[in-house]
């Protein structure tokens, strides 16, 4: 850690691990469990690491607005708040399914926004311990370690492609137009995975469909921080309070480049 408000949103994050996340972990009821939109669920560990993260970061800038995923699913109006001047965005417990199914991964994501922009991202591993972050222009961080991200080196490179939520047409233009072209792998279904993948030459390229704030600006920020490449299809920035769907992460500009021209008009 290299920072006094990094080490603060560890400390938060460690905390909410220890009291909401690590003891249900393959101890929940079927009555912890809730399906709250088609492949998307939410457990009781959810909820309450979110208040316990809410609370710890309204501590260290008080003045900060908050997002959490579990508030704006309860209060869409809540999303508002992410065009704030500053914003904490909370993803709870990333890779619920995951976690409600006793497998890893599953993790912790925290980005403060500024005015709509992400300026600091912190990713949370909670079985393993690992620990990424980054600020804006002070590189990205594994474990207090700056990194640069690194390709697989495989050809051809090796793509994870989200399609769960994507319409029927956009799911076969995907698979058809862009699969032959990579080894395509298994999605983790967790961000705060999956975004490390890209930075530690695990993956090479990540399409997806499905944007949220409390998913992606964390990882985002980290990526392009790393010397990956993250950002719409069109080539525009990521931004928390920008809700259109679709984007690409990659091991490097260049990956970054071929996977978007082969996107052109899906």
């Amino acid at each position: 850690m290299t920072d006094s408000l990094t080490e603060a949103v560890y400390a938060v994050m460690a905390d909410a691990s220890a009291r909401a996340i690590r003891p249900r972990y393959q101890h929940l009821a079927a009555s912890d469990i809730i399906e709250k939109a088609a492949n998307d669920l939410v457990t009781i560990a959810d909820k309450e690491s979110e208040a316990i993260i809410a609370e710890g970061l309204s501590r260290i800038l008080p003045e900060a607005a908050i997002v959490g995923e579990e508030a704006a699913h309860a209060d869409p109006a809540i999303l508002d708040r992410l065009s704030s001047q500053l914003c904490w965005i909370i993803d709870p417990l990333d890779g619920t399914n995951n976690f409600a199914a006793g497998k890893p991964p599953f993790g912790i994501l925290i980005a403060l926004s500024q005015g709509g922009e992400t300026i600091g991202g912190w990713i949370y591993d909670v079985l393993t311990g690992r620990f990424c972050h980054a600020r804006t222009g002070e590189g990205a961080y594994v474990d207090g370690e700056r990194i640069t991200a690194r390709t697989t080196g495989e050809a051809p490179p090796v793509a994870a492609v989200s399609v769960l939520f994507a319409d029927a047409a956009r799911r076969d233009a995907v698979l058809t137009q862009i699969a032959p072209h990579y080894r395509m792998v298994d999605i983790p279904r967790c961000a705060a995975e999956q975004y490390p993948r890209l930075a530690l030459g695990v993956n090479d390229l990540s399409v997806f469909e499905r944007t949220l704030a409390w998913d992606h600006a964390a990882g985002v920020l980290f990526l392009n921080e790393s010397g990956g490449k993250a950002a719409r299809v069109d080539g525009t920035a990521y931004r928390v309070d920008d809700n259109r769907r679709g984007m690409i992460a990659a091991a490097s500009p260049a990956l970054w480049e071929g996977l978007a021209a082969r996107m052109v008009g899906i």
